[in-house]
């Protein structure tokens, strides 16, 4: 009698942490949003701003950094200049030659008596080699790890932090896809070196990013860091107006989301989609459609035979059907894995930073993005977007119609969990 009470208990308990993980939580965004201004009205920034939770600030410069080669130096050179304060966010810091030259770089500048502070996702991080964490503590750098894996917070397991960022002294900050890891080494000139890019931001909307890291520092580790080491004065410093917001899972957890399709329902004349997992629900559809319908070009790059995600790739193709019969185009990056997270809007707002196109990210795990209105960083990015555009194969209707049965089948067993992708 006591081993059924007490298997009935555990059963229930297991079926009840399930649920909790599960339970995407808010209440989702299902209503259509209206095309009321275009994007390069006022209205659009005097309304995407408070929406978000943050101005979009004048002043700022915004230098784009594609693959390791360009974005590891950078943010190392960044790091060993630091002359206060470090705050550092990831969900990826593996092992290898790329994590062992962070951790060296954080521990001489902690050394030095530079504040140190960093939050690693505690299930993205599994694979960071404890030696560094050794070293880095010893140093003085102080580590938190987001949502840890233990019997009392199983029911949270499922929201990880997929922020990626770095800032340095309170004024020069960092954004983007890429994770610590040698899989971003290199110029994505090889199948097991990933395409990413990476964002370097200086101006007013640093004060913004910081404030996106302390949102999680406080999370925890119960303490507020201020002060101008942190929060200093920060002068204009360019010509692009920026702003970086944050969402949350049960703290506006649809931010992100919202973003994207206002952007989107916005759009007089083009988007372009760069998509590292691209898993749109039944509303980012119909707002992709209705674009189209408006007469916007809607071109989108995902990844193509290297992946690291089978299940998200069959989930994403399940879905192509309607938006290429809309005129979509769908092009599949092809020399690399494809990491890369880019909203560019009738060539003047893009969207950048750790968000992919998906439910993961809109929904459950908390991200941090980066939006710019600049004409001539959106030229920048368009150029680069043609540049992977070219080494890429455009999916056509009648190749997608002519799948074999095997594959869509497959495609119908990813694409019954996409919530969870």
């Amino acid at each position: 009698m006591w081993l059924i009470i007490t298997a009935t208990i555990l059963l229930t308990v297991f079926g009840t942490l399930v649920f909790v993980n599960l339970n995407l939580g808010e209440k989702q965004i299902h209503y259509e949003l209206g095309h009321e201004f275009e994007v390069g009205d006022p209205q659009f920034l005097r309304s995407m701003g408070p929406l978000l939770g943050q101005q979009v600030l004048p002043g700022n410069r915004v230098a784009a950094l594609h693959n390791g080669d360009e974005i590891f130096p950078a943010m190392l050179s960044a790091i060993r200049a630091a002359r206060e304060t470090i705050t550092f966010e990831t969900f990826v810091y593996w092992s290898g030659e790329v994590g062992l030259r962070f951790s060296t770089a954080l521990s001489e500048r902690a050394n030095d008596g530079v504040k140190v502070h960093i939050v690693l996702d505690a299930v993205g991080c599994a694979k960071i080699d404890a030696d560094y964490l050794e070293q880095m503590r010893a140093a003085g750098v102080q580590i938190e790890h987001f949502h840890p894996v233990k019997w009392h917070t199983v029911a949270r397991i499922n929201n990880r932090t997929h922020r990626k960022l770095l800032v340095v002294d309170g004024r020069i900050g960092f954004t983007g896809g890429v994770g610590i890891a040698d899989a971003w080494r290199g110029n994505a000139d090889s199948e097991d070196r990933w395409r990413d890019s990476h964002y370097q931001l200086e101006g007013p909307a640093v004060a913004q990013m910081q404030a996106a890291f302390c949102n999680h520092w406080i999370k925890t580790g119960g303490r507020v860091l201020a002060g101008p080491g942190y929060f200093p004065e920060l002068k204009p410093l360019g010509e692009s107006f920026a702003h970086v917001f944050r969402s949350s899972r049960g703290e506006g957890s649809e931010n992100v989301r919202l973003m994207y399709l206002l952007s989107i329902t916005s759009a007089t004349r083009s988007i372009r989609l760069q998509a590292a997992y691209f898993v749109p629900d039944e509303l980012a559809i119909r707002t992709f459609v209705c674009a189209r319908k408006r007469g916007v070009t809607v071109e989108i790059i995902v990844p193509g035979p290297h992946t690291d995600s089978e299940m998200v790739a069959g989930a994403s193709r399940s879905l192509w059907g309607e938006l290429l019969d809309a005129g979509v185009e769908i092009h599949r990056y092809q020399p690399a894995m494809y990491h890369c997270k880019i909203l560019i809007v009738d060539d003047v707002w893009v969207s950048v930073g750790s968000t992919n196109f998906d439910d993961r990210s809109f929904r459950l795990n908390d991200e941090a993005n980066l939006n710019v209105y600049d004409a001539t960083f959106a030229a920048e990015q368009i150029t680069t977007f043609n540049a992977d555009k070219a080494n890429s194969r455009r999916m056509t209707q009648a190749e997608f119609k002519n799948r074999s049965a095997a594959r869509m089948l497959w495609e119908q067993i990813a694409v019954s969990v996409r919530r969870q992708l």
